[in-house]
């Protein structure tokens, strides 16, 4: 990675590739981890991700499944427990996390974290504003944000005040390169928690809305995915946002949109 190429994506394994990064001086750690979620019973978690989180189930379904969502809830505490362990090795004094999460999970991160040596800061809330509908019950509409730091975070860091809840509808599935894609309007705002100019690290890059928001916020980051389909996936996406980004009719928004 160098400043005419200010993003790198590895294909590799989450937890090996950031204990290869000690010492790397990032800013940021920003990722959405396999929640290993979608039911309450082992044999609820244990279905194929496609089934747990699109409506397509598993016939029709364009997005291939990804790996490390069927652990047991202690197997996954422990695992992140160890990824943040590594994250923090890389990070610089001052970095800070966030993390997304659901309701199940939510409890098992702020203690993984924790253990980690990060000190954490609070829970910020995404509303997607539209979920499936349960009659007789409250909408499972939000997702979270577990944030923190690596030890003390200086007020004097050229970051603004940020808002604790993002208010932005889900990506329609049938606009999604993942499924369990993070719109890139929300993205963009959540990076802006790094201090300017930061190198971002994003252990669970999927389809790359994480590292496409950082190219678009002018911060450098580093991608890492197991699944080769999605490499091919995030490369292309950088290669249209660098693209659009040097048309000077194009807006912000407009580069956003149909990546």
């Amino acid at each position: 990675m160098t400043d005419n190429t200010p993003w790198r994506i590895i294909h590799g394994d989450a937890l090996l590739e950031l204990r290869n990064m000690h010492g790397a001086d990032y800013a940021a750690i920003i990722t959405d981890p396999p929640y290993a979620s979608g039911g309450m019973s082992m044999a609820e978690r244990s279905r194929s991700t496609r089934d747990k989180y699109t409506s397509y189930g598993e016939q029709g379904n364009p997005y291939p499944d990804f790996s490390g969502d069927a652990l047991a809830q202690r197997a996954w505490t422990s695992f992140m427990h160890e990824i943040m362990v590594a994250a923090r090795a890389a990070c610089k004094p001052g970095a800070v996390c966030a993390l997304f999460v659901d309701r199940r999970q939510l409890p098992a991160l702020t203690d993984a974290i924790q253990w980690a040596g990060w000190v954490w800061r609070g829970v910020a809330v995404w509303d997607k504003m539209n979920s499936r509908p349960q009659i007789g019950r409250f909408r499972q509409q939000c997702e979270y944000i577990v944030w923190g730091s690596n030890g003390p975070l200086p007020t004097k860091r050229g970051v603004s005040v940020l808002p604790g809840l993002f208010q932005v509808p889900n990506v329609p599935t049938q606009d999604r390169w993942h499924q369990t894609q993070k719109p890139l309007a929300l993205m963009q705002q959540v990076v802006r928690i790094c201090e300017p100019g930061g190198t971002i690290i994003d252990p669970f890059a999927g389809s790359g809305s994480t590292i496409v928001a950082a190219l678009c916020e002018d911060y450098k980051a580093v991608g890492i995915e197991q699944e080769a389909h999605y490499i091919d996936i995030i490369r292309r996406r950088m290669q249209s946002v660098q693209l659009r980004m040097v048309l000077p009719d194009t807006t912000l928004q407009s580069r956003i949109e149909g990546i």
